[in-house]
């Protein structure tokens, strides 16, 4: 063999090892892509992601720290607090008269005494001795009319309809039970059973759940309109299992107003057939879903959900500029609270200015720490690459900034989102109780039902009387709290 031919044979091995070495290196940036994905997956938890505290399980993790300053104030009520301990009533309904029968100093014998005006009370709250259902028997008589010899018989109350029935108080305890306590059916019939020695069937509460449902349509009405007209909007949605297969619940709620509604769909066709957002007009705070942004109203994002990402990125990642981000949002927000304190309506423009600054800096180290993917998919995948979590934070980050510092720029919008996901967290808590709704009428049913009751909880108002002037026929319409 020649040397060019042992030259050519040379530069054709180097060539065949060079493209194989191009294609491990290829594997190999794929394998620790897939390993960063997998550990990423495994630390993720409440605390730095959108999971529920209920998926961390019962091990408490070290890393876990709150973002909350101590307020140097000891655990408790405050100095001033008013207490809320139990209180002598003035008309007890029993009185026991305990009297001396000696005197503990002669041993005299005292039986015959009169007693002292001045006494010592204390009172036992206690259970009655029995409980059991009051019953009331409506009777109805006929009389015969003296001029014409017509018999006429009275007639029963609107209420009162079958031969025997369960009254408006007892059907607004167990809806009470079922739809707020979130109590399955069959805990509440043993429950009722065990206290008033009542045998009930699920197919009465179901029967009651219905025709409470009935009766709360006009409030439900009122609610959606209120919400409407809104200043401020809390918005969220989370996975409900209807007939087991998987529907969305929605939220829409104020401080004094909440609205649940259950669809098949996630997206517009859901929200646009509730209604209640293709009518607002005020600021909508949500986590950033593009379906949200298609409505032409105010938006602000919850950086509740920009905090736990951030903590991920520093954390996981190891990027600074994640922490400098996690305090500037915390720093901007004590300093909202304060302003608003002195009755403030607003920060200085300096101040803003200064908020603003640091917030394009941490935005421009992030970028430069996460350029954007180079090149198109491996194994043959079209379209664009897959960009890292940390660039996909820093592209909303930058691009709606505005609706990130929303609560900056107006006092009346909150930090976070907070308030719709308490009102869906209990939502969750009943699937976790009681499994899926078995149909669509009953997540209909518990939807309007607990919406209502959250509204009049909110409004300050007694639920059991709610529910008891319901099924009288006079629901409480909510006060226009929006």
């Amino acid at each position: 063999m020649t040397l060019e031919e042992q030259l050519a044979q040379l530069q054709n091995d180097y060539a065949q090892l060079e493209a194989k070495a191009a294609s491990q290196a290829a594997l190999i940036a794929q394998l620790i892509e897939r390993i960063q994905t997998l550990e990423a997956r495994l630390s993720q938890d409440s605390h730095n992601s959108s999971k529920p505290p209920s998926s961390d399980g019962f091990k408490r993790s070290p890393k876990k720290r709150s973002l909350r300053k101590s307020s140097g104030k000891k655990p408790g009520g405050q100095p001033g607090h008013e207490g809320q301990a139990l209180k002598q009533s003035e008309n007890p309904d029993t009185v026991i008269a305990h009297l001396p029968t000696t005197c503990e100093k002669c041993q005299t014998d005292l039986t015959k005494e009169a007693a002292l005006p001045h006494f010592e009370p204390r009172q036992v709250f206690e259970l009655p001795t029995q409980l059991k259902l009051h019953v009331t028997e409506h009777r109805t008589y006929s009389k015969k009319c003296p001029t014409c010899q017509t018999v006429t018989k009275a007639k029963f109350p609107q209420s009162v309809k079958n031969w025997v029935q369960y009254g408006p108080g007892f059907r607004a305890l167990a809806v009470y039970l079922i739809t707020y306590q979130l109590l399955p059916y069959a805990r509440v019939c043993e429950l009722l059973n065990e206290i008033y020695s009542e045998s009930l069937s699920p197919g009465s509460l179901v029967n009651m759940i219905a025709e409470c449902y009935e009766q709360l349509a006009e409030p439900e009405k009122t609610i959606k309109t209120a919400l409407t007209q809104a200043k401020v909007l809390h918005c969220d949605e989370t996975g409900l299992y209807v007939e087991g297969k998987r529907h969305w619940l929605h939220v829409a709620s104020t401080p004094h107003l909440t609205h649940y509604a259950h669809h098949l769909r996630r997206g517009s066709k859901a929200t646009d057939e509730i209604g209640i957002l293709p009518a607002f007009q005020g600021a909508a705070i949500h986590d950033g879903w593009s379906n949200y942004l298609r409505y032409a109203c105010t938006h602000g994002l919850c950086n509740a959900h920009h905090l736990r990402e951030l903590a991920f990125v520093y954390e996981q990642l190891k990027q600074a500029w994640a922490a400098e981000f996690t305090t500037l949002l915390v720093d901007l927000k004590e300093e909202v609270e304060v302003a608003r304190a002195r009755s403030e309506t607003s920060l200085s423009s300096a101040r803003l200015a200064h908020f603003e600054e640091r917030y394009q800096q941490l935005i421009a180290q992030g970028l430069a720490a996460n350029p954007p993917p180079q090149g198109g998919w491996p194994c043959g995948k079209r379209g664009k690459p897959r960009q890292s979590k940390p660039k996909n934070l820093l592209d909303r980050l930058d691009k709606q900034r505005h609706q990130v510092l929303l609560f900056a720029y107006r006092f009346d919008v909150p930090f976070d989102n907070n308030l719709a996901e308490r009102d869906i967290r209990m939502v969750k808590v009943q699937q976790k109780v009681s499994g899926c709704f078995r149909s669509q009428e009953g997540a209909s049913f518990f939807c309007r039902i607990r919406g209502y009751l959250s509204t009049m909880k909110k409004q300050g108002e007694n639920l059991l009387v709610a529910l008891l002037d319901t099924f009288c026929g006079q629901p409480p319409l909510p006060k226009l709290l929006v």
